[in-house]
């Protein structure tokens, strides 16, 4: 995580993104379609995608909004623009608060009456001085909900988040392998998670979104992990065209899926796991040798690994053999 300290220049002040900033606009973009992804935690066969992804890629619907929004308010205020929806270092969240749109929960996003926790936060960076809207409120009270469902301990005390040890993090922007401690505590999750935001009191107020491009697929409601376990790289790159899912790359989304199959425990999975032991990607080697530890009796497991291990050439490969 080595960027964001290396850009937090950019953070910290909106002028070093663009030096003519003088007021920023903020937007929240309601996403909700009341779908419940805690629901599917003890359906261990199933795969849990965050609900933000469950469609097409919301940078690619709001982008296209945004720049129309944009060009609106420039021949409103004669003003020039930059518009940003997660693709520059800017502090959305604080800003969203200040704009009135939410407050920042215990767990580090934005809540609001309105919405819940369900919104996309996209900002337009103006070059005029522009009336600006009353702040929010923190309105989180005594409530704890949020940091005591979070699987992993992430949210380590109110408002402070350890972004390595945070499922969305780890499935989403992590490279490498997860640390061996935190697999079993992932559970089910295969992109994303949605537990500090879904167990937030506030959802019970939130609006349905009335963006059709949001409402889920239905093949990523309650999927099978075996629908996706066989997936070569060409046909994660199909299954997902237009996805958010598809930027993370097909073996480290079959990485996710080892490690829910894993802690399935269910031997149903043994075949397919044991075809990925050959898999180009030694990060998949990796994770199918982990999993079939956790789905094979112990006999098996030790039978498989006399005979794969002599076989393996990459060094964190045969670590996890003689784990």
């Amino acid at each position: 995580m080595k960027w964001m300290y290396e850009r937090s220049h950019l953070r910290s002040n909106p002028k070093s993104l663009w030096d003519k900033t003088k007021s920023i606009i903020v937007l929240g973009v309601n996403y909700n379609f009341n779908c419940n992804s805690l629901e599917l935690l003890s359906n261990k066969e199933k795969g849990i995608v965050s609900v933000y992804s469950r469609n097409n890629d919301y940078h690619k619907i709001i982008k296209k909004n945004l720049k129309h929004l944009s060009v609106q308010i420039s021949d409103l205020y004669d003003c020039d623009y930059k518009y940003f929806i997660d693709t520059a270092p800017v502090m959305e969240k604080p800003i969203g608060m200040l704009g009135g749109i939410g407050w920042q929960g215990k767990h580090t996003n934005l809540v609001s009456k309105d919405f819940g926790s369900w919104l996309f936060l996209s900002t337009i960076f103006v070059d005029k001085k522009i009336v600006f809207s009353e702040p929010e409120v923190n309105h989180c009270g005594s409530c704890s909900d949020c940091i005591d469902i979070c699987p992993t301990g992430a949210i380590l005390e109110p408002y402070k988040l350890d972004a390595r040890k945070c499922i969305s993090y780890l499935t989403i922007e992590h490279k490498g392998k997860i640390d061996k401690n935190l697999r079993s505590l992932i559970g089910n999750r295969i992109y994303g998670c949605d537990d500090c935001l879904a167990v937030c009191p506030w959802n019970k107020f939130a609006k349905l979104s009335n963006e059709k491009n949001f409402h889920p697929k239905a093949e990523l409601i309650e999927p099978d992990l075996k629908s996706f376990i066989k997936l070569d790289d060409a046909q994660f790159r199909k299954k997902f065209s237009g996805s958010s899912i598809k930027r993370i790359g097909r073996d480290r989304f079959i990485r996710n899926v080892l490690i829910a199959v894993g802690n399935s425990k269910n031997k149903v999975f043994i075949d397919d796991v044991k075809d990925l032991l050959h898999d180009e990607s030694s990060l998949v080697r990796s994770m199918a040798v982990w999993a079939l530890k956790q789905i094979s009796d112990t006999y098996d497991f030790n039978n498989y690994r006399k005979e794969h291990i002599s076989l393996e050439v990459d060094k964190d490969v045969k670590a996890e053999w003689l784990d």
